[in-house]
């Protein structure tokens, strides 16, 4: 068809990760997009210069094009009080996704067609799962932030599909990890990783333990818990470490566990006291670690420690919600790992093993 131009309209034709071309057509530069090349009418069509009315005959408001809004991003204080590797990685993503969208109008991350348009250039780099996560996590909170800061409504990118899956079973706190931990994180920070490490217990139900958990028994003391994921009823015997830890708190305290100015904890809260101080220490840190270190990973520490007080593989899979083989593959790991912990477990594993042969009908 014979192109027929329009004064005021705005194009932009970009080749794709797969080798095609998108074409888009704006009222104008800045304004709204009336068509684009998967439109169900054609270009110049009866159609095409309806849409195009429509989107000429409303009020004009005021516009700014994508690389000026990203360019907002990277001289803001949210932007600027992050680490200097954090901004590094982000400006990077940042600059190749201004170079993408340059010139286009940023209100058209308020249309859901965006969402399709961000996908396809993310495929550039589908050949690596981290580099096409990271990827869309630098644009999601990019476009937060521009939410945020009202120069748009509202986007349609979140929730961007990741394609990496860590082998969590590999992640585990070690008595190294531990130890540099306890130097340098303050005590409300120290208990939460010491309690994790020592009960097992995800974050949702150490932010709750209290005095009325811990329970005499014969030979020392013990935790009986209602989890909160399974509402199921976790029994776990008092570690010695653990043991310190409740004789240290306060008498006058209920909970076992509170913030750095006594306030009452929750799953996230926990998690970002550690994680917070975690990153403090440069040896823990998910860069020179090369995968992120969560409070969550010291359940697989726990679990090693309940095999040494005479667990079996099958009570700790269920307790902890794993599979008996994914129990002994972080057991496992953490004996590799840490070579101190290598006999002990490998002896604490045979017994189970022993003790579950010896108990087949």
């Amino acid at each position: 068809m014979e192109r027929i131009e329009l004064t005021g309209v705005h194009r932009v034709k970009r080749k794709l990760a797969n080798g095609r071309y998108r074409e888009r057509h704006y009222a104008r530069r800045g304004g709204p997009c009336f068509w684009s090349d998967d439109t169900a009418f054609p270009k110049y069509s009866p159609e095409y210069f309806a849409a195009f009315a429509a989107c000429s005959t409303r009020p004009v408001e005021q516009s700014i094009l994508t690389k000026t809004v990203a360019d907002q991003f990277l001289d803001s204080a949210e932007f600027l009080k992050t680490k200097p590797r954090t901004q590094s990685d982000y400006k990077k993503w940042i600059l190749r996704f201004q170079k993408e969208f340059a010139g286009d109008p940023f209100a058209m991350f308020a249309e859901p067609e965006s969402r399709g348009e961000v996908s396809e250039w993310r495929q550039q780099w589908a050949y690596s799962p981290k580099q096409f996560d990271y990827c869309g996590t630098v644009v999601t909170r990019f476009l937060n932030w521009a939410e945020d800061n009202g120069k748009i409504s509202r986007h349609f990118c979140h929730k961007l599909p990741k394609v990496y899956e860590a082998d969590r079973a590999e992640i585990v706190w070690t008595p190294a990890d531990v130890d540099l931990f306890c130097q340098a994180a303050p005590e409300y920070a120290r208990r939460i990783l010491i309690c994790a490490c020592e009960t097992g217990l995800r974050p949702g139900d150490l932010a709750g333990l209290n005095r009325g958990h811990i329970q005499a028994t014969r030979h020392g003391r013990r935790l009986r818990v209602c989890t909160n994921k399974r509402s199921t009823i976790a029994t776990i015997p008092v570690s010695r470490k653990f043991g310190a830890l409740l004789d240290a708190t306060p008498r006058d305290r209920m909970l076992i566990l509170v913030g750095d100015k006594g306030q009452k904890l929750d799953a996230e809260s926990a998690s970002k006291a550690v994680s917070r101080w975690r990153n403090r220490i440069p040896e823990l840190t998910p860069e020179t670690k090369g995968f992120d270190l969560r409070l969550y990973d010291a359940r697989g520490t726990a679990a090693t420690r309940l095999l040494g007080a005479g667990l079996g593989l099958n009570n700790i899979a269920s307790y902890m919600g794993w599979s008996i083989r994914y129990a002994s593959q972080v057991i496992e790991h953490y004996a590799v790992i840490s070579e101190d912990e290598t006999d002990r477990v490998k002896r604490a594993q045979e017994a189970a093993q022993k003790t579950k042969s010896g108990t087949k009908l």
